[in-house]
């Protein structure tokens, strides 16, 4: 199972929790910046590319054991059709 799939069993699992990171992802307000899910990050580099990572906190130390880089649109029908599975209502972009 790669990052991304991991990721998306971690969060998107709620309507809520999946319109905000909907939200986050397509924001042309938010250029760069850090979402802060249940178990990953979503590292926003630009409108358009982002880190996913888990990330740990072990002995008062951050860990981040891996990371993908994806492109917006990618991310966008990755976590759509993940939503579709999970029987959630799926914002129209």
């Amino acid at each position: 199972m790669n990052t991304i799939e991991k990721f998306l069993q971690a969060e998107i699992n709620e309507q809520e929790l999946y319109e905000a990171i909907v939200e986050f992802v397509n924001s042309y307000e938010i250029r760069s910046g850090e979402f802060e899910g249940n178990e990953y990050v979503i590292k926003k580099l630009d409108r358009l590319n982002f880190f996913i990572f888990p990330e740990y906190e072990i002995n008062n130390q951050r860990e981040i054991p891996f990371v993908e880089c994806i492109y917006k649109d990618e991310l966008i029908t990755k976590i759509n059709e993940y939503a579709r599975e999970k029987n959630l209502n799926v914002v129209d972009i």
